[in-house]
């Protein structure tokens, strides 16, 4: 899926797994609330003119896009080094050098300008969506992951795409924790020790095994001689790019007022 059109259908109508859990015996009541609100007939009919009916799941989808598409990532002080508005620390240079180097060797799965290995743009020749197994799990030595998280194996059943999944962007890294698919390492110090490790070792409980060995791990993931200071600097180096702008734009803010009365909340005016 190379569409935010395309991926919007997965969470909203996936039934493996039921995300947003709509369906054909929900659909109408789902677009009768929005209907039910003076404020988006006022703003579909404005976005969608002409047609008859401009609150559907189609034009639903297409505005949701239209808001995700204008979420850019762009002002982090990495971006600002890049355009020579800003200077890295010593501490955050050397964590750049990591980063983009063969040591660490993070830039492969992490080296395009979202910081992920999904980007494309108008002049791409072949779109291509890789996947990759981190050695965060093996539960039974065979490369088994839990339920129902297991990656593109969900889709394929394939066995050696278990706990295969999408590098993820690392823009404003530093401020979206929990991290990994499932939200199971709290902290980019763990996520640095994970890799470091070459995988990650869950030593009791239901979740138990050594994904170090999971048989089914990218060749990319493998123990890294990090020393304590190189962990800090990679750290400090992740934390350029978080951007603030972003982050504290009105245009991105929760539209939705306090509520001011009994009857619950009041959306704010379009912008």
């Amino acid at each position: 899926m190379v569409t935010l059109e395309k991926q919007m259908e997965g969470p909203l109508f996936g039934e493996e797994p039921i995300e947003m859990g709509v369906n054909d015996n929900n659909r109408k009541e789902i677009v009768a609330r929005f209907a039910g609100d003076a404020g988006y007939r006022r703003d579909f009919a404005a976005a969608f003119p002409g047609e008859a009916d401009p609150i559907s799941f189609g034009n639903i989808i297409k505005a949701i896009s239209a808001f995700e598409r204008g979420v850019v990532s762009a002002s982090s002080k990495y971006d600002l080094y890049l355009l020579g508005k800003a200077t890295l620390t010593p501490e955050e240079t050397r964590g750049k050098d990591l980063f983009f180097g063969e040591k660490a060797e993070c830039h492969h799965c992490h080296g395009s300008v979202n910081f992920d290995d999904q980007f494309y743009h108008a002049k791409t020749r072949e779109i291509e969506t890789p996947f990759h197994n981190t050695g965060l799990y093996d539960l039974d030595g065979k490369g088994a992951y839990p339920e129902p998280n297991r990656g593109v194996f969900e889709n394929t059943h394939n066995p050696t795409e278990m706990g295969a999944f999408r590098a993820p962007s690392l823009r404003n890294i530093a401020v979206t924790a929990p991290y990994m698919h499932d939200g199971s390492v709290a902290t980019l110090e763990d996520v640095i020790d994970i890799y470091a490790a070459g995988g990650r070792n869950v030593a009791s409980g239901p979740l138990k095994g050594d994904g170090r060995y999971n048989p089914n791990k990218s060749a990319l993931i493998v123990p890294i001689d990090l020393s304590p200071q190189e962990k800090n600097d990679l750290i400090a180096f992740l934390k350029t790019l978080t951007d603030d702008s972003l982050l504290t734009s009105p245009r991105f803010a929760d539209p939705w007022k306090p509520a001011s009365t009994a009857s619950g909340p009041t959306r704010a005016p379009a912008q």
